[in-house]
């Protein structure tokens, strides 16, 4: 009877070590985004800084463990074999979650997640167990759930989110009233008061999430409570003290310090407080078998009301999970992609947005431009020109090949990112409020990067639009959770086969994941967006242009084929395929038009004059694709209507004008990649025979419809298809005629 449960708690070890990985992956934005957003430290330390935060907080995480054993639901209600169940559930639907959105570069939070995956199974055992029974109704639902604690962590979610936000914003304000951007000009005192105050935070937040609850706390309970005043003010003192000594004689800069010792600390918190909701449900199973064991009842009569008592962490365990934690860290490239998100919606500077605006965004701009209207004309003129005074970035002049070196944002307000995220966690852990690490930092950076002047008119919706993307996510995390976990625990109730089965469905997604996150991550290196990151020389114009005509044109060939051998066969799913990636072309020539103001501003001073070259290409590319989604549409529309085939003859004459446009678009595409443009000259002489077969083709349908064409549906597809190819190899010509003037005018130059 022990052996399908000992295959269990193996299987269970299993999905904690890769539930620490994708946990990791998704949150590690909660302690690093700060310190590598600043460029106040080099990434190394920066990383080392972590892992040792890392490895202190995996140690002090065992007093966190009991909200794995009973915080959600109430174990003296479930038998051994229904714990066993709902703990696979959890781990089984948590990996696959977090895996999710760590493909999607989209932080969640992995203390919602799991306490949902709980709850979510613990609800479909119990009403499995109130269906059974002759004298429990739905009402008896409350005796299995522990919903006064469910309640509250869903009233912490809102809370955190609101709090974080505004209080961010409140304290960014005030310090950049203080600072400015001219932080290293600020008097020494200054640079202390706020050292005692951040460093205190920090500290206190150290002391009371990383110790309370473990074994260490025992030995500092009596000196901590009922002290925390007299402490505290102690403690800013020292550390005023202590700061104003580095400043004044060792010429330290203070804000490095702070976000060094807020990296550590954050850091120290995630390892302490989100360990559970990788290794807890195991280390719980675990538990529960040894008690299971040692009792000789049957699995499905032993209750485990033995998991309401406190039990000790195995330290060892602690420290590997700690050690597979820290590994990730150093290793995920999916973490590097959420912390990118984070980053990216912070940043001061323009750049290259990654969400895209919806109407939501749009209102809560509009609403907040009006708010602004109306506080100006409260606020007297003078002190309006004080208070923007105090946001004038500095003008920081630097070549044109370095500016990628620019931070994100500046040490003052990545010192209160973490302040802040640092104080609301440790005031809401000493009220035992449920909290989520993830919430607190995001929201804090949100709130600090408005207050910061950083959404500006050109960035302010798109940024927006991110914010309600990643909330929203972590809401739909909490539904999702609860809803996936309860089919799983339902499923494994109705067969314990289903385990293998689910297990090889995660080891399958985890590889499908992968495999679609690596193909991602090379189409975006290969993206005709580039962030400028060297100077853009002559040769630099034409090599780039070169590689988006090369790709554009390639594409284009592939495109058009498929289009016209699925029309021919009224292939509606190919035909929806081919216009989705028609769609993906059109959009990536869009965000290339998008960067051309990034572009310009890249150029080298002796290759000014290939700005118009440039947005010229750019044009003809644009048309090229235009033409070519609408081909893509018109024959997708025309099919999905279920109108006629076209006639043989047309199909034949479509195959004729495909084969010679794909050899013209062949030379083009191996002309580029080859950059042997003396070709060109005998490319765009190619352009009479097609354009000759286009012209034929459409006198050949007008006679058609003179003597046996009867479908007018068929004939307006027709026409589009040749018009559109008509006009798409005329935007090629222009491409190659502009194409060779440049290059001749500018052979001698280089």
């Amino acid at each position: 009877m022990g052996d399908p449960f000992i295959l269990m708690l193996v299987a269970l070890a299993a999905l904690a070590i890769l539930d620490l990985v994708v946990g990791v992956s998704n949150d590690a934005v909660n302690f690093l985004n700060s310190a590598i957003g600043s460029k106040a430290i080099p990434i190394k330390t920066i990383m080392i800084i972590a892992s040792v935060g890392v490895f202190f907080g995996a140690v002090t995480s065992s007093g966190m463990m009991e909200v794995a054993r009973k915080g959600i639901f109430n174990p003296n209600m479930f038998m051994f074999e229904e714990i066993m169940y709902i703990f696979m559930a959890v781990m089984i639907t948590d990996i696959l979650l977090l895996d999710v959105f760590n493909s999607l570069g989209m932080p969640t939070s992995t203390t919602v997640s799991i306490v949902f995956e709980l709850l979510g199974s613990a609800v479909a055992i119990a009403l499995i167990k109130i269906s059974a029974s002759d004298t429990q109704t739905i009402t008896d639902l409350s005796n299995y759930i522990n919903t006064e604690k469910a309640s509250e962590i869903i009233f912490g979610i809102v809370i955190s989110v609101v709090v974080a936000f505004t209080v961010g914003a409140i304290v960014q304000y005030f310090s950049r009233l203080i600072y400015s951007f001219d932080f290293e000009k600020r008097p020494a005192y200054i640079n202390a008061l706020f050292g005692g105050f951040a460093i205190t935070a920090i500290t206190y937040f150290i002391i009371i999430k990383g110790l309370k609850g473990t074994p260490f706390y025992g030995n500092l309970k009596d000196i901590l409570e009922g002290n925390t005043s007299a402490i505290i003010a102690g403690s800013f003192v020292l550390w005023s003290s202590i700061s104003y000594t580095l400043i004044k004689f060792f010429k330290a800069n203070i804000l490095v310090i702070i976000i060094a010792v807020g990296t550590f600390s954050l850091a120290m918190a995630f390892a302490g407080n989100d360990l559970v909701n990788f290794i807890g449900v195991p280390i719980a199973a675990l538990n529960s078998y040894d008690a299971w064991q040692a009792s000789g009842i049957a699995a499905n009569e032993f209750t485990m009301g033995v998991l309401a008592n406190k039990v000790p962490s195995n330290t060892w365990l602690l420290l590997l999970a700690g050690l597979i934690m820290v590994i990730t860290l150093w290793t995920s490239k999916k973490a590097r992609a959420v912390i990118e998100t984070g980053i990216n919606l912070s940043r001061q500077g323009e750049g290259q947005e990654k969400f895209q605006p919806n109407n939501i965004s749009r209102v809560v701009v509009r609403m907040a431009m009006f708010a602004n209207q109306g506080f100006n004309l409260l606020i007297p003129q003078k002190t309006q020109v004080y208070l923007n005074s105090k946001f004038e970035k500095p003008v920081i002049k630097l070549p044109k090949d370095k500016t990628y070196e620019l931070p994100a944002f500046d040490l003052v307000r990545a010192s209160v990112n973490l302040i802040m995220a640092s104080v609301l966690i440790s005031i809401a852990t000493s009220m035992k409020l449920p909290l989520s690490t993830t919430y607190v930092t995001f929201m804090v950076a949100m709130g600090t990067s408005l207050a910061d002047r950083a959404w500006g008119r050109e960035s302010a919706v798109y940024r927006v639009a991110g914010v309600i993307n990643v909330v929203g996510g972590w809401f739909l995390t909490a539904i999702v959770a609860f809803t996936a976990a309860g089919i799983v625990a339902y499923l494994i109730s109705w067969d314990k086969a289903m385990i293998p089965v689910l297990l090889l469905v995660v080891i399958g997604m985890l590889v499908r994941t992968s495999i679609m996150y690596s193909k991602k991550a090379k189409e975006e290196k290969k993206q005709l967006f580039v962030e400028r990151a060297e100077l853009i020389s002559i040769n630099g114009v034409i090599d780039e242009s070169s590689d988006h005509i090369a790709g554009v044109a390639h594409r284009i060939n592939k495109l058009y084929s498929s289009v016209v051998n699925d029309l021919a066969t009224h292939d509606l799913i190919k035909l929806r395929k081919t216009d989705k990636h028609v769609t993906k072309l059109n959009d990536e020539i869009d965000s290339l038009k998008d960067g051309v103001f990034y572009f310009i501003k890249s150029l080298d001073d002796t290759s000014v004059q290939a700005s118009r070259f440039y947005i010229l290409i750019l044009g003809y590319l644009q048309d090229v694709a235009q033409s070519i989604s609408y081909i893509s549409r018109a024959t997708y529309k025309h099919v999905n209507n279920n109108h006629k085939n076209l006639k043989k003859g047309q199909i034949k004459d479509l195959k004729h004008i495909d084969n010679t446009l794909s050899k013209l678009l062949g030379d083009i595409g191996n002309t580029f990649e080859d950059k042997s443009f003396d070709n060109l000259s005998q490319i765009i002489e190619e352009k009479k025979e097609l354009l000759s077969d286009v012209s034929a083709s459409i006198e050949k349908q007008v006679d058609r419809i003179r003597t046996d064409e009867t479908s007018p549906k068929n004939t307006t597809l027709y026409f589009s298809i040749l018009i559109e190819t008509q006009d798409l190899v005329s935007g090629l010509m222009s491409l190659l005629e502009t194409y060779e003037e440049f290059y001749v005018s500018t052979k001698n130059v280089r």
